[in-house]
């Protein structure tokens, strides 16, 4: 235990990890670390912050779980970008609204019956057809999200064969004709698994925002189920909607 640094200078009572992130974070936001680039090697800082390994990786801990910073078991501490806000909607416009380049790899893509879970994610009866894929959704070549997403296959027969590089939305629409035009989440705090983090670029066990979608067209049928895993440090998801006053 660090219990020789415990408490340091600063605000009375305040613990010395906690005093080391606000000055990092203090010096981030002056632009002393720009964006993007490493922080000094945690041998010079500890040196230069006149504490311990373990009291420097605890204030790294913090300012990573606040999305300021991100390591890299090999090449070290680096500055974060600012977190990508995305609303509920279609990943590829949100990405793209934010100044960014969205971008998609396929993992895999394969017609199946519906379990229960999607049955009734999808309005349908269990054994339904429907297409299930999984993605890897980027912003600038960055990892952001895992997509497992699952339509109706008999509202868009033949959509495998098709574009799923882009917006899936935007295929739907250009070749059913089919209209987007509500869509209804559930958001939860995970604990990324294994294989989601090496997706993700995160350590195992990093936190993860969970949204449970569900995508309804002009017909009123739901047409789309997905669970996207987002990496909790590097996005913000906004809700909004309208509020009725009386």
């Amino acid at each position: 235990m660090d219990t020789a640094e415990e408490f340091t200078p600063g605000r009375p009572g305040e613990p010395a990890y906690l005093r080391i992130a606000g000055e990092l974070r203090t010096r981030i936001a002056a632009g002393e670390f720009p964006l993007g680039s490493p922080l000094p090697p945690e041998r010079e800082l500890c040196v230069e912050l006149g504490v311990s390994r373990m009291t420097l990786r605890r204030a790294l801990g913090v300012l990573e779980q606040d999305g300021r910073v991100h390591r890299d078991a090999t090449r070290g501490t680096f500055v974060s970008e600012p977190r990508v806000q995305l609303r509920l909607g279609s990943f590829s416009q949100e990405v793209a609204r934010a100044g960014r380049h969205p971008g998609a790899e396929l993992f895999w893509a394969e017609e199946r019956a519906a379990d229960a879970a999607v049955a009734a994610g999808l309005d349908v009866a269990v054994g339904h057809p429907v297409y299930a894929l999984r993605r890897l959704r980027r912003s600038n070549d960055e990892p952001l999200a895992v997509e497992t997403t699952y339509y109706r296959a008999d509202l868009v027969p033949g959509l495998l064969d098709g574009d799923l590089g882009g917006s899936l939305w935007e295929e739907v629409r250009r070749r059913f004709g089919l209209r987007v035009t509500r869509t209804s989440a559930e958001l939860e705090v995970v604990v990324l698994d294994a294989e989601t983090s090496t997706h993700l670029g995160s350590r195992h066990a990093s936190g993860g925002l969970q949204l449970t979608r569900r995508t309804f067209v002009d017909s009123g049928a739901c047409l789309e189920y997905a669970v996207d895993v987002y990496r909790a440090d590097r996005v913000s998801l906004i809700i909004e909607r309208s509020v009725d006053e009386e």
